[in-house]
């Protein structure tokens, strides 16, 4: 098997093509029109795949979304997002800073405070905001478990809301409870099914040598429409060749990733740094190691609720 890797070969055309640069990229600070002419709620996204619930479902720069949408979102501290809902889940992963989110139901709110590589998965029609408290600004990754989502539908805008009630996501004073994940609150029993705490989750070490934890899917929250895990890989440790039947998608936080392409015996790989992605489509044949000094830490989409069907073999 021979290695190509050149820009004319068209294998590596396209696996550049299924690859997001974090530095090729911009974020945009008009990404959702209906905070507009509202300071307080004025956030920047970066998108990879899709447009992540923006109307901006025109943007070539990003990669075509099938089960699955993810890109980034930047708050200032001070500012909030109104409470909205969706048809579909939508989770937050935090990779800086500290993210206040808070759900709502008939006037009544519960808020937990996320951290660095925490989760929550927001449930369908429930409404939930989001607001920066702390002294940092927050960058977190958000995916929405559909190709195409419909626009937010909002609860408690200021637009047609006092502010002070659309920053408290729509509790008047003394209706806010704190998150508990044993708390006797309809609303809290909820949200603590979806909350995953990066610290409590149980490392799993597959038989390939690297870490997993898992967040949503089996294992972790439960969910019908994708998997998402952290994967951690030391140094000089990968995987052979796998294929599934859906796409998948790889998100390096911290440290760098080597993913491979294999078609027709052609084989070509691309390095991945922080931030940077690769979304790798259903039927092809591909792998990833991490060829650096330092362990990886890397985000991972499956668009497949289903139990985990591949048993990786150490390259």
């Amino acid at each position: 098997m021979t290695m190509h890797d050149t820009p004319t070969s068209a294998l590596a055309q396209d696996l550049k093509a299924h690859t997001g640069r974090f530095t090729a990229k911009a974020f945009d600070w008009h990404a959702f029109p209906s905070n507009e002419g509202f300071p307080d709620l004025a956030r920047a996204q970066m998108r990879y795949i899709g447009a992540g619930g923006s109307p901006k479902v025109g943007d070539t720069s990003t990669l075509k979304p099938d089960h699955f949408t993810l890109s980034l979102i930047y708050k200032e501290p001070g500012r909030y997002a109104a409470c909205h809902s969706h048809e579909i889940e939508e989770s937050f992963l935090i990779i800086d800073g500290a993210l206040i989110v808070g759900w709502e139901k008939d006037g009544e709110v519960v808020e937990v405070n996320l951290g660095p590589k925490d989760m929550i998965l927001n449930a369908r029609e429930i409404g939930h905001g989001f607001r920066v408290d702390g002294p940092e600004p927050v960058l977190m990754s958000i995916s929405v478990d559909v190709g195409k989502p419909l626009p937010p539908k909002y609860h408690y805008h200021p637009k047609e809301h006092p502010a002070e009630l659309a920053r408290t996501f729509g509790a008047e004073p003394g209706k806010t409870m704190p998150f508990d994940p044993n708390g006797a609150h309809p609303l809290q029993k909820l949200m603590a099914k979806y909350v995953v705490r990066h610290a409590e989750l149980p490392t799993v070490w597959d038989p390939a040598g690297f870490t997993r934890k898992v967040y949503v899917g089996p294992g972790g929250v439960e969910n019908d429409t994708c998997r998402k895990e952290m994967l951690g890989l030391p140094s000089r440790v990968g995987v052979k060749p796998f294929v599934r039947d859906v796409e998948d998608a790889f998100f390096v936080l911290e440290g760098s990733l080597t993913v491979g392409w294999e078609e027709n015996d052609e084989v070509t790989e691309i390095e991945l740094g922080p931030r940077d992605l690769v979304k790798t489509p259903a039927g092809r044949k591909h792998w990833f190691r991490n060829d650096g000094a330092g362990a990886s830490t890397v985000w991972y989409v499956v668009g497949s609720e289903k139990p985990e069907t591949v048993m990786f073999e150490a390259a």
